[in-house]
Protein backbone atom coordinates (compact mmCIF):
# COMPACT_ATOMS: atom_id res chain seq x y z
CA UNK A 1 0.00 0.00 0.00
CA UNK A 2 2.91 2.10 0.85
CA UNK A 3 4.36 1.85 -2.67
CA UNK A 4 1.01 2.57 -4.13
CA UNK A 5 0.70 5.64 -2.61
CA UNK A 6 4.19 6.52 -3.12
CA UNK A 7 3.70 6.12 -6.79
CA UNK A 8 -0.09 7.88 -6.99
CA UNK A 9 2.06 10.81 -5.46
CA UNK A 10 5.08 10.68 -8.15
CA UNK A 11 2.25 10.45 -11.01
CA UNK A 12 0.13 13.29 -9.41
CA UNK A 13 3.59 15.45 -9.32
CA UNK A 14 4.64 14.92 -12.82
CA UNK A 15 1.04 15.78 -14.08
CA UNK A 16 1.13 18.74 -12.52
CA UNK A 17 4.51 19.90 -14.17
CA UNK A 18 3.22 18.48 -17.84
CA UNK A 19 0.13 20.53 -17.26
CA UNK A 20 2.09 23.60 -16.01
CA UNK A 21 4.40 23.59 -18.59
CA UNK A 22 6.83 26.07 -17.41
CA UNK A 23 4.31 28.82 -18.67
CA UNK A 24 5.05 30.93 -15.42
CA UNK A 25 8.66 30.71 -15.75
CA UNK A 26 8.45 32.38 -19.25
CA UNK A 27 8.47 36.25 -20.96
CA UNK A 28 5.23 36.38 -22.45
CA UNK A 29 6.44 38.50 -25.07
CA UNK A 30 9.00 36.50 -25.97
CA UNK A 31 6.58 35.14 -29.29
CA UNK A 32 7.47 32.73 -32.35
CA UNK A 33 7.44 34.69 -35.45
CA UNK A 34 5.67 33.65 -38.81
CA UNK A 35 7.65 33.13 -41.66
CA UNK A 36 6.85 33.85 -45.04
CA UNK A 37 5.20 31.30 -46.99
CA UNK A 38 7.36 31.52 -50.39
CA UNK A 39 6.39 29.12 -52.58
CA UNK A 40 5.15 26.97 -49.78
CA UNK A 41 0.97 27.55 -48.98
CA UNK A 42 -0.51 27.39 -45.82
CA UNK A 43 -2.86 25.62 -43.60
CA UNK A 44 -4.39 26.60 -40.45
CA UNK A 45 -6.40 24.05 -38.13
CA UNK A 46 -7.23 23.66 -34.53
CA UNK A 47 -7.42 20.54 -32.87
CA UNK A 48 -7.13 20.88 -29.26
CA UNK A 49 -3.93 20.77 -27.74
CA UNK A 50 -1.37 22.60 -30.03
CA UNK A 51 1.61 20.84 -29.11
CA UNK A 52 -0.19 17.51 -30.15
CA UNK A 53 -1.35 19.29 -33.39
CA UNK A 54 2.48 20.15 -34.11
CA UNK A 55 3.60 16.44 -33.73
CA UNK A 56 1.40 14.87 -35.70
CA UNK A 57 1.36 17.41 -38.50
CA UNK A 58 5.33 17.40 -38.56
CA UNK A 59 4.88 13.72 -39.42
CA UNK A 60 2.53 14.19 -42.46
CA UNK A 61 5.02 13.89 -45.48
CA UNK A 62 5.04 17.58 -47.49
CA UNK A 63 4.66 19.73 -44.62
CA UNK A 64 7.68 21.83 -44.10
CA UNK A 65 6.69 23.98 -40.80
CA UNK A 66 4.35 24.27 -38.33
CA UNK A 67 3.65 26.81 -35.78
CA UNK A 68 1.27 27.18 -32.45
CA UNK A 69 -0.93 29.93 -32.14
CA UNK A 70 -3.64 31.72 -31.19
CA UNK A 71 -6.70 32.77 -34.01
CA UNK A 72 -10.70 33.43 -34.00
CA UNK A 73 -10.93 35.64 -30.85
CA UNK A 74 -11.23 39.49 -29.98
CA UNK A 75 -7.44 40.29 -28.96
CA UNK A 76 -4.76 41.21 -31.05
CA UNK A 77 -1.77 39.30 -29.75
CA UNK A 78 -3.21 37.55 -27.19
CA UNK A 79 -0.43 35.52 -24.34
CA UNK A 80 -1.56 32.22 -23.40
CA UNK A 81 -2.53 33.02 -20.02
CA UNK A 82 -5.50 34.90 -21.99
CA UNK A 83 -6.25 32.81 -24.25
CA UNK A 84 -6.38 30.12 -21.26
CA UNK A 85 -8.82 31.92 -19.06
CA UNK A 86 -11.37 31.30 -22.03
CA UNK A 87 -13.17 34.57 -22.63
CA UNK A 88 -11.23 35.92 -25.58
CA UNK A 89 -12.71 33.52 -27.96
CA UNK A 90 -9.66 32.69 -29.37
CA UNK A 91 -8.49 28.97 -30.22
CA UNK A 92 -4.97 27.52 -29.66
CA UNK A 93 -4.47 26.40 -33.51
CA UNK A 94 -1.23 25.37 -35.43
CA UNK A 95 -0.34 27.27 -38.52
CA UNK A 96 0.77 24.61 -41.22
CA UNK A 97 3.24 25.34 -44.37
CA UNK A 98 3.41 22.76 -46.86
CA UNK A 99 4.86 21.97 -50.21
CA UNK A 100 2.15 21.57 -52.27
CA UNK A 101 4.70 19.43 -55.46
CA UNK A 102 4.83 16.66 -52.37
CA UNK A 103 1.23 16.85 -50.74
CA UNK A 104 -2.09 18.42 -51.02
CA UNK A 105 -5.05 20.14 -48.92
CA UNK A 106 -7.14 17.33 -49.29
CA UNK A 107 -4.40 14.57 -47.60
CA UNK A 108 -3.82 17.60 -44.63
CA UNK A 109 -7.33 17.20 -44.44
CA UNK A 110 -7.50 13.52 -43.88
CA UNK A 111 -4.75 13.61 -41.59
CA UNK A 112 -6.25 16.42 -39.45
CA UNK A 113 -9.96 14.34 -38.94
CA UNK A 114 -7.67 11.09 -37.92
CA UNK A 115 -5.86 13.32 -35.59
CA UNK A 116 -8.84 14.89 -33.41
CA UNK A 117 -12.28 13.66 -31.99
CA UNK A 118 -14.48 16.25 -34.17
CA UNK A 119 -17.27 14.88 -32.54
CA UNK A 120 -16.86 16.65 -29.37
CA UNK A 121 -17.72 20.66 -28.35
CA UNK A 122 -16.56 20.92 -24.99
CA UNK A 123 -12.63 20.81 -26.01
CA UNK A 124 -10.45 17.72 -26.94
CA UNK A 125 -9.84 15.14 -24.72
CA UNK A 126 -8.82 15.66 -21.11
CA UNK A 127 -8.62 19.35 -22.47
CA UNK A 128 -12.01 21.72 -22.07
CA UNK A 129 -12.80 25.03 -22.44
CA UNK A 130 -13.96 26.80 -25.91
CA UNK A 131 -9.82 27.35 -26.26
CA UNK A 132 -9.71 23.41 -27.12
CA UNK A 133 -12.35 23.19 -29.69
CA UNK A 134 -11.33 21.50 -32.92
CA UNK A 135 -12.00 23.79 -36.36
CA UNK A 136 -10.72 24.47 -39.87
CA UNK A 137 -9.56 27.43 -41.06
CA UNK A 138 -9.78 27.92 -44.93
CA UNK A 139 -7.46 30.97 -46.11
CA UNK A 140 -9.01 30.56 -49.96
CA UNK A 141 -12.48 29.92 -51.29
CA UNK A 142 -10.55 26.37 -52.93
CA UNK A 143 -9.81 25.59 -49.66
CA UNK A 144 -13.30 26.55 -47.96
CA UNK A 145 -14.72 23.89 -51.12
CA UNK A 146 -12.29 20.78 -50.23
CA UNK A 147 -13.14 21.42 -46.03
CA UNK A 148 -16.95 21.39 -46.74
CA UNK A 149 -16.69 18.17 -49.14
CA UNK A 150 -14.12 16.61 -46.77
CA UNK A 151 -17.00 16.90 -43.94
CA UNK A 152 -19.71 16.12 -46.08
CA UNK A 153 -17.99 13.04 -47.27
CA UNK A 154 -17.04 12.29 -43.34
CA UNK A 155 -20.52 12.71 -42.06
CA UNK A 156 -21.65 10.57 -44.95
CA UNK A 157 -19.46 7.31 -44.52
CA UNK A 158 -20.64 7.34 -40.91
CA UNK A 159 -16.88 6.59 -39.39
CA UNK A 160 -17.36 9.16 -36.81
CA UNK A 161 -20.53 7.36 -35.29
CA UNK A 162 -22.02 10.77 -34.34
CA UNK A 163 -22.38 14.15 -35.49
CA UNK A 164 -19.46 16.41 -36.55
CA UNK A 165 -19.27 19.53 -34.95
CA UNK A 166 -16.38 20.82 -36.30
CA UNK A 167 -17.04 24.00 -37.68
CA UNK A 168 -15.00 25.60 -41.04
CA UNK A 169 -14.73 29.21 -40.72
CA UNK A 170 -12.82 31.75 -42.72
CA UNK A 171 -9.09 32.45 -41.75
CA UNK A 172 -8.43 35.14 -39.47
CA UNK A 173 -5.22 37.15 -37.71
CA UNK A 174 -2.93 34.34 -36.52
CA UNK A 175 -1.10 34.91 -33.60
CA UNK A 176 2.21 32.70 -32.83
CA UNK A 177 2.52 31.58 -29.45
CA UNK A 178 5.22 31.90 -27.07
CA UNK A 179 8.56 30.39 -28.17
CA UNK A 180 8.51 27.64 -25.30
CA UNK A 181 5.05 26.17 -27.23
CA UNK A 182 7.08 25.79 -30.67
CA UNK A 183 8.36 22.64 -30.94
CA UNK A 184 7.03 21.37 -27.26
CA UNK A 185 7.61 17.68 -27.75
CA UNK A 186 10.63 18.31 -29.09
CA UNK A 187 12.29 20.34 -26.27
CA UNK A 188 10.27 18.62 -23.41
CA UNK A 189 9.63 14.83 -24.50
CA UNK A 190 9.07 13.26 -21.32
CA UNK A 191 6.87 15.60 -20.38
CA UNK A 192 4.90 15.74 -23.58
CA UNK A 193 5.14 12.28 -23.68
CA UNK A 194 3.42 12.03 -20.59
CA UNK A 195 0.69 15.12 -20.61
CA UNK A 196 -0.35 13.04 -24.19
CA UNK A 197 -0.67 9.68 -22.56
CA UNK A 198 -2.48 10.48 -19.32
CA UNK A 199 -4.78 12.81 -21.89
CA UNK A 200 -5.43 10.07 -23.36
CA UNK A 201 -5.54 11.44 -26.75
CA UNK A 202 -4.54 8.56 -28.56
CA UNK A 203 -7.04 5.81 -26.51
CA UNK A 204 -10.11 8.31 -27.70
CA UNK A 205 -7.69 8.24 -31.31
CA UNK A 206 -8.09 4.49 -31.78
CA UNK A 207 -11.31 4.04 -30.26
CA UNK A 208 -12.72 6.49 -32.77
CA UNK A 209 -10.41 6.03 -35.92
CA UNK A 210 -8.91 2.49 -35.49
CA UNK A 211 -5.56 1.73 -37.66
CA UNK A 212 -7.01 5.21 -39.35
CA UNK A 213 -6.03 7.14 -35.93
CA UNK A 214 -3.13 9.48 -36.57
CA UNK A 215 -0.60 9.68 -33.23
CA UNK A 216 2.44 11.67 -34.15
CA UNK A 217 5.62 10.71 -32.32
CA UNK A 218 3.18 8.53 -30.10
CA UNK A 219 2.54 6.10 -33.25
CA UNK A 220 3.29 2.44 -32.94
Amino acid sequence: MKDLLMKTAIVALLVAAVIGGGATAQNPNDKAVLPEAGTLKVATFAGGCFWCVESDFDFVPGVVKTISGYTGGILQNPSYEQVTREDTGHYEAVRIYYDPKKTTYEKLLDAFWHSVDPTDDGGQFCDRGDSYRTAIFSHSGEQLKQANASKKALEDSGAAKAKIVTPILKAAPFWPAEKYHQDYYKKNPLHYKFYRLSCRRDARLRALWGGDARRGIMKD
